[in-house]
């Protein structure tokens, strides 16, 4: 009588996929590591390819099993929120809305968008998770986030971008610099300064036009620290450890010793986009995307 896969089967090759090491797996799973191992080679005799590369120093995924372990991710990421979806949906709800974003969005679009969807459908709820860029472009395409707002450029297909927001760049300094609103005119008057600046792994786009506001005016900036969060760029700064540049927006709802002028003259922008998947099929998303014109 031949073998069919279960559960179990996934379960199982998704923890050693995982841990890459059969002992802690077995371990994770509260099984014989022996047991395992004949689980995985029964699964492995089912689908009828290796899965994995065993020496006797460690274990990889061959190539099938790195596209198994994709898929399974998704699978299961989908089933874990369909099961959460139908238990809300069954107290009264009409679901919720995974949503990833930069910290500059919580200052601008992200609150309209929770009035207006309390407004319209306060049966919907909302998970909130900051994040940078890329992070939420992969957990979009696993299905563990239904809409994100990043600074990109471009993103894989299958997903979706549209511009909700475009914003000004200002200068942040500490609260004490002898410049303000009445002897600012150009950047480059703070050639000299050191610069803190958002990480370019948080938002390399952000990063790049950054770096092209310092050079389309004569200089490269000098940067001494790097963060991904405004809170500590902010806190560098009133320290008096550099300047920074950031998004016009993101200057609102901090409490800390330093002011904020806008850069003038400049063509760059800080271009905020919402992104989504075009075949997900939650119905909370189908909702709130006609308010934002989606």
């Amino acid at each position: 009588m031949g073998y069919q896969l279960e559960l179990r089967h996934f379960t199982y090759f998704l923890a050693v996929a995982e841990e890459l090491h059969f002992r802690n797996a077995a371990d994770r799973l509260c099984i014989s590591q022996p047991g395992l191992s004949r689980q995985i080679k029964q699964m492995e005799e089912i689908i009828g390819t290796s899965l994995f590369i065993r020496t006797k120093r460690k274990v990889n995924l061959t190539e099938a099993g790195v596209y198994l372990k994709k898929e399974l991710d998704y699978i299961f990421n989908h089933i874990d929120f369909t099961v959460k979806q139908t238990r809300l949906i069954g107290k009264g709800s009409t679901g919720e809305i995974r949503l990833g974003f930069l910290g500059s969005a919580m200052q601008t679009v992200i609150p309209e968008l929770l009035l207006a969807c309390n407004k319209e459908f306060p049966n919907i709820k909302f998970s909130l998770e900051e994040m940078p860029n890329y992070n939420q472009v992969e957990a979009i395409e696993k299905d563990q986030l239904d809409m994100g707002f990043v600074r990109l450029s471009r993103v894989p297909k299958g997903l979706k971008m549209k511009t909700v927001f475009v914003d000004t760049f200002s200068l942040v300094l500490p609260k004490n610099h002898h410049l303000d609103k009445t002897n600012f005119k150009r950047i480059d008057q703070v050639s000299e300064e050191n610069f803190i600046l958002f990480s370019s792994d948080y938002s390399s786009i952000y990063y790049d036009k950054i770096m092209s506001i310092c050079e389309d005016k004569g200089f490269a900036p000098k940067v001494s620290h790097k963060s991904v969060h405004a809170q500590t760029i902010y806190k560098l700064v009133e320290s008096g450890l550099g300047v920074a540049i950031v998004p016009t927006s993101l200057q609102y709802g901090f409490n800390l010793g330093v002011k904020f002028l806008e850069i003038p003259r400049i063509p760059q922008k800080a271009i905020l986009s919402v992104i989504w998947k075009e075949d997900n099929r939650n119905p909370a998303l189908k909702q709130v995307a006609g308010l934002l014109d989606l």
